[in-house]
C-alpha cells in the first residue's frame, strides 16, 4: 500500500513535461506528449491534470495511473474492438500505431450528471431537453440513470469542446454518416463491456469519452479507455441511498478536481486557481484507488525518478538511441 507520506514526497517530483530530441517530432497535448516516428507514435503520459480545457497543475503518479489503466482496458477489450497499441515499454509510455484521428470525441453516458459546460446535467439544469440529438424527458434529477446509454459527441481542435449531434456533425462536414455510425457502434460495445467489468468490481461506469482513428482503412480505438480522466466512476453500493437523499455520489475520478475548481468560481474562463497541496494529495489518492479498484491489482511504483526511468526504458525498447 502506498502511504500518504510517499505520495507527499512525490509532490515536487511530478512529471510536468518531457524533452527527448532523438525520439521523433514532439507534439504536446494537455496531458500527453507524443513523438512521431514514421508510422508509429511514442506517447508519454505526464502528471499534468486538465479541466475545463485548461492545464491546472500536476498530480503525483497520475501519468502512471492513466497509462497503466489505459493499457489494462486496451488489453481487456482487444478481442472486442481493435486498438492502436503496439507496446508498453514503461509505466508512463505507450507505443502506438499512427492513426488518422476522427475530428470528434464520442461520449457515452449512462447517467445524467456533470459540472462542465458540455455535460448532460449542466445543460439539462439550464432547460436543454434535446442534447446532442437525444431527447431527454422532463423531471430528471442529477445523477439519475438514463433509460439507456446515449451518445453525446463533442468537437475537437477548438478552443473549447462543443456538444454536437450526429446530424450537425455530418452537416458541418466533420464526418460522414457511415463513419459516424460505425464509430458509435464501437463506442457502445466498449461502454457495455466497461459497465459489466466495473460492476464486477463494485463500481458504476457512469460515462466515458472515446477517441477513434483509422488504421489501414479500419476504425480503431485510440488515446485512452475508461481512465479516471476520460470516465466517471461511482461506488455501486451507495448509489441508491445517496441518489434518493439528493447527495453527491462517492466517486474516484477527475470530477473531484473539477468540483473543487467550481467551488473556487472557475469553469474555464480566466486564470485557474492553483491546486492546493491538499487537493493534489487527495486527487492522487483517488487516482491510485481507481487503478486498484478497477483492475483488482496493487498499484506499484519504482522509487527511481520518473524521468530517468522513462529514458532508460525507452533505450531498452530501442525507441531512443
Amino acid at each position: 500500500m502506498i502511504t500518504q507520506d510517499r505520495i507527499q514526497a512525490e509532490l515536487k517530483n511530478t512529471l510536468n513535461e518531457t524533452n527527448f530530441p532523438g525520439l521523433g517530432e514532439r507534439q504536446q497535448g494537455k496531458v500527453r506528449e507524443s513523438y512521431l516516428q514514421k508510422d508509429r507514435r511514442v506517447i508519454i503520459t505526464t502528471d499534468r491534470v486538465s479541466a475545463f480545457d485548461c492545464i491546472i497543475g500536476t498530480i503525483p503518479f497520475k501519468g502512471q495511473v492513466l497509462n497503466q489503466l489505459a493499457a489494462f482496458w486496451f488489453n481487456l477489450t482487444k478481442d472486442l474492438v481493435p486498438n492502436h497499441v503496439i507496446s508498453i515499454p514503461d509505466p508512463n509510455v505507450m507505443v502506438v500505431h499512427e492513426c488518422e484521428q476522427l475530428p470528434l470525441e464520442f461520449i457515452v453516458r449512462g447517467y445524467i450528471t456533470g459540472v462542465t459546460k458540455t455535460s448532460a446535467w449542466y445543460n439539462y439544469e439550464r432547460g436543454v431537453r434535446y442534447f446532442c440529438g437525444n431527447t431527454l424527458p422532463e423531471g430528471m434529477k442529477k445523477d439519475q440513470k438514463l433509460a439507456c446509454p446515449i451518445l453525446t459527441p463533442t468537437t475537437k481542435h477548438e478552443k473549447h469542446d462543443r456538444p454536437i449531434s450526429r446530424e450537425e456533425a455530418i452537416q458541418e462536414g466533420l464526418i460522414d454518416a457511415a463513419t459516424f455510425d460505425a464509430a458509435a457502434e464501437i463506442c457502445f460495445k466498449l461502454f457495455d463491456a466497461g459497465v459489466k467489468h466495473a460492476a464486477a468490481q463494485g463500481l458504476i461506469l457512469v460515462d466515458t469519452k472515446y477517441e477513434l482513428g483509422r488504421l489501414n482503412g479500419n476504425l480503431v480505438v485510440s488515446d485512452e479507455v475508461h481512465t479516471p480522466d476520460s470516465s466517471r466512476y461511482w461506488f455501486a453500493d451507495t448509489y441508491e441511498e445517496l441518489f434518493k437523499a439528493g447527495q453527491d455520489q462517492r466517486k474516484i475520478d477527475k470530477e473531484y478536481v473539477r468540483e473543487w475548481l467550481v467551488s473556487q468560481g472557475f469553469r474555464g474562463d480566466g486564470i485557474p486557481p492553483a491546486l492546493t497541496e491538499e487537493v493534489r494529495l487527495e486527487a492522487a489518492r483517488r487516482y491510485i484507488q481507481a487503478y486498484e479498484q478497477v483492475t483488482g491489482q496493487e498499484f506499484k511504483i519504482v522509487d527511481e525518478p520518473v524521468a530517468s526511468r522513462i529514458t532508460e526504458n525507452l533505450r531498452k525498447a530501442g525507441c531512443l538511441k
